[in-house]
């Protein structure tokens, strides 16, 4: 009896004794889930470095717990993922590191075909993706995503609504696949990234793993389902990161030169040439002037690495608009967004600041002396400025101009902001005419995820203008986004000479009014097995000129299928009226006279998802159109999978037109070939032939990021000009190498 007592006070003496140590200090729970659902992570630190091989095999893996409670969004939300996930974020003085095991029961049938960084493919195969709130502001972030086989992808977001995937950072991962699935890790420096004072931080963070064999989506902290894809930019529901502690603040210096030479022939220029040999030299500096805050400087832009635009069928007497490409005009892109958009397909919002304004002229590019951009976060408010002077130009028509665009945002309430824009546009030099100003304000209100209520007020200077009020604009609009339910109200109204010349504008003298409701069940799984939900839709469209004369009017209804396996039908009906208060040239020898037009259009497309070894969309469209008949087939996002490394992208648009005035065939065929010989270094090959301009053109391209955002470019193009008989004619070509290099200091 006496032993079993001296054994028990023993033990106690030594409980009382014992002191944890480090190991059992960090024995803190890793993830907590408050009753209202807010969960928060604890960052771990290491004292060694995470050896980057995605094998998990460091003792740290097996000391610490993961977190593995990930929770569904697609396609029954709310439910437990049906695959295990076990996840991991560690940090030491330098970088922040986030682990992952994905476990799978069939490793077979995981999809995993896309390597070339920033694809969009990558979000269909089997992968894993990380968003940072590194302000902790519930309103911006940049996320780093990643496949089964490496590939990388990132992208910063605004307001949790646009996202810029040309944006890049230096960061790295690796995967490794296995009998069980499949294995990550990712590396990305602390310098790599923005966020707030302190050496303590608490940052907002979400992961989200795709099983792409089953079109399930889970996440660590999920955000609502009627958010779709796009719901990783909603870090107002994302998970809270704490006990992180970032290296002292220093500033941070980066640059980045470059120098290319080549052999260019340009026969359409206005002073014609042939094999002009040049190199060219420049480049450009980022400096962190705060955590939050960041110049950018640049001498002599180039952008000789971009890929030619993607040609489009136009029927109308409308410009189109194309993406910018260029990499020194995408950082911060977000930034500069102005009025939140508009709604519906024909979007005639005005653009305010349109960075293709900058550099290009006439389809021609024209050379960028320099410039600089500043941008990030100061306290409550969001800052942009930039300013950019290009050269005089003869090939492009363009005399020495200088661009100036100021952007200030200041977050009010909870998730709503006010802001102003500014830019200017000065010729300089002889013969220049005066500067063109435009001012806007603008507000987001929004109440939750799925309303928000926006609008600005804008107005312009300029040699035409004639009285203030035909120099202005205004929009108000209204959007409620539910996963059953959705409606869209907007009124958008721009005066005669309302004339943003940094901008884009569409369509001038106008008044419109949207209007769009939808119905979008989700049928149960045991009646329509595979449908994930259908979707009912009609809207209406209305613009007249400030006069009060109808230019267009549209009634649409819209009936979708979305089938969990990223197939969908779509069959679209709408009526349409429209008025050409001027003539135009449809095709070659085919002008639209002056008048009113009524017509219908039916379109019917199925869309075969991206795990399939053949995708895209197939549509065809049957109508009217200016008194006459149109018929339409085409493949459009087309994409067939030849083996994880080499894939055609074909796209084809066919349409065939008759009317009363004039019969003719519209044709554009693009198709891209791309080899992929490891995830930072792709060959590709760019074809397109468009019949309006009788052009045919090749764009090839070898991209190799031999260091992080170290790049070595060998680009040639070839443009020729179908109308003679015979062989088409050569009208430019274009051998270009071109290498940079970047210097972290």
């Amino acid at each position: 009896m006496i032993q079993p007592i001296r054994t028990a006070l023993l033990i106690l003496v030594l409980c009382a004794c014992w002191s944890p140590g480090p190991a059992a200090a960090q024995a803190r729970p890793i993830v907590t889930r408050s009753p209202d659902g807010v969960i928060t992570i604890r960052a771990v630190r290491i004292q060694e470095p995470i050896r980057l091989d995605g094998r998990l095999d460091e003792r740290v893996y097996g000391e610490e717990t993961p977190f593995v409670d990930f929770i569904q969004q697609e396609p029954r939300e709310g439910s437990p993922a049906t695959e295990k996930t076990e996840a991991w974020i560690f940090f030491d003085d330098r970088n922040i590191y986030i682990s992952a095991r994905c476990w799978d029961s069939q490793p077979e049938r995981e999809i995993a075909n896309e390597m070339r960084r920033d694809s969009n493919n990558i979000i269909q195969n089997e992968s894993f993706t990380i968003i940072f709130d590194s302000f902790h502001d519930r309103r911006n972030g940049v996320f780093f995503q990643t496949n089964a086989l490496g590939a990388l992808r990132d992208a910063s977001s605004t307001d949790e609504r646009s996202q810029n995937t040309d944006w890049n950072a230096v960061w790295d991962v690796r995967t490794q696949r296995s009998s069980d699935g499949w294995t990550v890790e990712f590396v990305i420096p602390f310098r790599s990234l923005r966020y707030g004072p302190g050496r303590e931080q608490t940052w907002g963070i979400n992961l989200r793993r795709i099983i792409g064999w089953k079109s399930e989506w889970v996440y660590l902290s999920p955000p609502p389902a009627y958010l779709g894809m796009p719901g990783i930019l909603a870090v107002s529901k994302a998970a809270t990161l704490v006990g992180l502690e970032v290296p002292p603040s220093r500033p941070a210096l980066e640059l980045k030169p470059y120098l290319n030479f080549g052999v260019r022939t340009d026969l359409a220029a206005r002073e014609p040439f042939r094999n002009d040999a040049a190199k060219q030299f420049g480049g450009d500096l980022k400096y962190s002037i705060t955590k939050g805050l960041t110049l950018d400087l640049t001498y002599n832009t180039d952008f000789a690495q971009v890929e030619d635009d993607t040609q489009q069928v136009n029927l109308t007497r409308f410009n189109l608009q194309f993406p910018e490409r260029r990499e020194f005009f995408l950082e911060g892109q977000g930034m500069f967004a102005f009025g939140g958009g508009g709604f519906g397909a024909s979007n005639n919002t005005p653009v305010l600041f349109f960075s293709r304004r900058i550099g290009l002229n006439n389809g021609r590019p024209v050379p960028i002396v320099g410039g600089g951009r500043l941008t990030g976060q100061v306290g409550p408010y969001s800052v942009g400025l930039l300013n950019i002077h290009s050269e005089a130009d003869v090939a492009s028509a363009s005399k020495a101009t200088n661009f100036s665009v100021l952007r200030l945002k200041r977050n009010v309430l909870r998730r709503s902001n006010i802001g102003l824009l500014y830019t200017r546009r000065m010729e300089t030099g002889e013969g220049a005419v005066g500067p063109g100003d435009t001012f806007g304000v603008d507000g987001l209100y929004s109440l939750s995820t799925s309303l928000n209520v926006n609008g600005y007020f804008a107005g312009t200077t300029g040699s035409t203008m004639e009285s203030r009020k035909e120099n202005r604009s205004h929009q108000l609009a209204f959007d409620y986004t539910a996963d059953r339910y959705g409606f869209q109200a907007q009124q958008v109204v721009v005066g005669r000479n309302f004339n943003p010349q940094v901008g884009f504008l569409r369509r001038t003298d106008f008044r419109r009014q949207f209007v769009q409701a939808r119905f979008s069940p989700r049928p149960s799984s045991g009646h329509w097995k595979g449908i994930r939900r259908f979707v009912y839709q009609a809207n209406v469209e209305h613009i007249e000129n400030n006069d009060g004369r109808l230019d267009f009017r549209e009634q649409e209804a819209q009936f979708l299928i979305e089938q969990v396996n990223g197939d969908g039908l779509n069959v679209d009906f709408t009526r349409d009226y429209e008025f050409i208060p001027r003539a135009f040239e449809i095709a070659r020898g085919v002008s639209v006279p002056v008048g009113g037009y009524s017509y219908n259009n039916l379109l019917t497309s199925y869309t075969l998802g991206t795990r399939r070894f053949l995708s895209g969309s197939v549509s065809f469209q049957q109508g009217q159109l200016y008194g006459g008949t149109k018929r339409s087939v085409g493949l459009s996002g087309g994409r067939l999978e030849l083996s994880s490394q080499l894939a055609l992208e074909p796209s084809v648009s066919i349409n065939w037109v008759r009317l009363p005035f004039g019969d003719f065939t519209q044709t554009v065929i693009t198709e891209r070939t791309t080899y992929t010989v490891s995830p930072r270094m792709f060959v590709s090959a760019l074809t397109q032939y468009a019949s309006s301009s009788r052009a045919f053109s090749v764009n090839a391209r070898l991209r190799w990021e031999y260091r992080p955002l170290s790049e070595l470019f060998v680009v040639y193009s070839d443009g020729r000009d179908t109308t003679p008989n015979g062989f088409p004619q050569l009208v430019n070509r274009a051998f270009i190498v071109k290498i940079n290099k970047l210097f972290r200091l």
